[in-house]
């Protein structure tokens, strides 16, 4: 090897062992571990009294808590059109069905595997409930249910409840109540 390539090499490798930025060695606080910086020891600090996270100030209990009046909502917070109906079959094939099934009827893959089986939506009880208690059930979880408040925003829980109203309405609505052009289409099965 020439000189100068020698040279060259050696101050290469001199200039990429002088580039460690040190980021595993970055002054950083483990939470929980205690600290000599505050003069009570931890790290971890609790929030300034009086301030709410971004994002996290709810202060419509109506759409974050399912109440209105005290009383759980007989009303969506928003209007619920044909998208929203879509976000919430999506949400509640992917969060509800696994239990509840895609009719709803409370016979899903979960029961097929040996749980217990949750109501089916279609009994008399839960066709009257108001929507605001279905968002309750899904928010805060209601027997061997768990909640949900973490996994499914709340919008999306709406969503969820008007498209078990949707499937409700599907599964009971006499024939007489069905908009003759909409029964035209039911009749004629997939196009």
């Amino acid at each position: 090897m020439r000189p100068d390539v020698r040279v060259l090499a050696a101050s290469f490798a001199l200039l990429a062992s002088g580039c460690d930025q040190a980021m595993s060695e970055q002054p950083k606080r483990a939470p929980l571990r205690a600290s000599s910086f505050f003069a009570d020891g931890r790290s971890s600090r609790l929030p300034v009294p009086g301030t709410v996270a971004r994002g996290q100030l709810r202060l419509d209990e109506h759409l974050f808590r399912g109440v209105s009046g005290g009383e759980f909502a007989a009303t969506f917070p928003f209007d619920v059109t044909a998208k929203v109906l879509e976000r919430g079959r999506e949400r509640f094939d992917i969060f509800c069905a696994p239990c509840h099934d895609r009719a709803g009827t409370g016979l899903g893959m979960i029961v097929e595997r040996g749980y217990r089986a949750p109501p089916s939506f279609h009994i008399d009880r839960l066709r009257r409930a108001p929507p605001g208690y279905l968002f309750d059930v899904m928010t805060r979880g209601f027997g061997a249910m768990p909640d949900y408040a973490d996994q499914v925003p709340a919008r999306d829980r709406w969503a969820i409840a008007a498209y078990i109203r949707a499937l409700q309405a599907s599964r009971d609505t006499p024939k007489e109540d069905i908009p003759p052009d909409e029964l035209r289409k039911l009749e004629a099965g997939p196009p």
